[in-house]
């Protein structure tokens, strides 16, 4: 009796539905969703808080102050973090309540408590060694007649060069040049009042950031 050969093996198939993996994204990335959330929301950091009543004018430091750890998100931007504190502390511009967090925006740098930005004119093309950061001294010379000035005077020693006032980003070369200058609060007035009368003012350099 003849003998039927066993019929072959049939072969698997692979059955693959781009749907399938569409959805396995979707879940992977709704996974990393909410953690990315979760880990946000419990990200916290170190602000500053006002350990008793802070009035304006009063200059603060670490010691008259509490760290804080808070949940704010992007509002943490906001607040004085415990990296924003300078060693020399910082002057209190408006009233802060006891517990009150400190906001950047009633705080200034103990700088700017006893400065103050000007812009001048200058006659002549600035040297090169006036350069932001460099210390100089404001000088003025005020007109007698025409075409004829008095000696000139120091108007603010010690002030800080801020930056070069640019047009179209070059620096002035014509016969007059303007920067912005810190100067002391107590020397504004005369600053000021020299501008105003036309003297000519002239910066002369103390000293020049390393680098320049």
């Amino acid at each position: 009796m003849a003998t039927q050969a066993a019929p072959g093996r049939a072969r698997r198939t692979f059955w693959f539905d781009p749907r399938f993996a569409i959805g396995i994204l979707l879940v992977v990335a709704s996974v990393g969703g909410v953690y990315a959330v979760v880990s946000a929301a419990d990200h916290t950091t170190t602000v500053y808080a006002a350990s008793s009543a802070l009035t304006a004018g009063q200059r603060v430091t670490a010691s008259d102050l509490d760290r804080t750890e808070v949940r704010l998100g992007a509002l943490d931007k906001r607040y004085l973090s415990v990296d924003r504190l300078p060693e020399d502390g910082l002057v209190v511009t408006r009233a802060i309540a006891p517990g009150e967090l400190v906001p950047l925006s009633a705080v200034g740098t103990v700088d700017s408590a006893t400065t103050a930005s000007v812009v001048l004119s200058v006659q002549g093309v600035l040297a090169a060694s006036i350069v932001p950061g460099a210390v100089v001294d404001v000088w003025s010379a005020s007109e007698l007649e025409h075409g004829s000035y008095g000696a000139p005077t120091v108007l603010a020693g010690s002030s800080t060069v801020v930056r070069l006032i640019t047009d179209k980003g070059m620096v002035s070369t014509s016969d007059s040049a303007s920067l912005e200058v810190r100067v002391p609060k107590s020397k504004i007035a005369a600053v000021l009042q020299a501008q105003a009368n036309g003297d000519v003012i002239s910066v002369v350099a103390v000293s020049t950031p390393l680098g320049h």
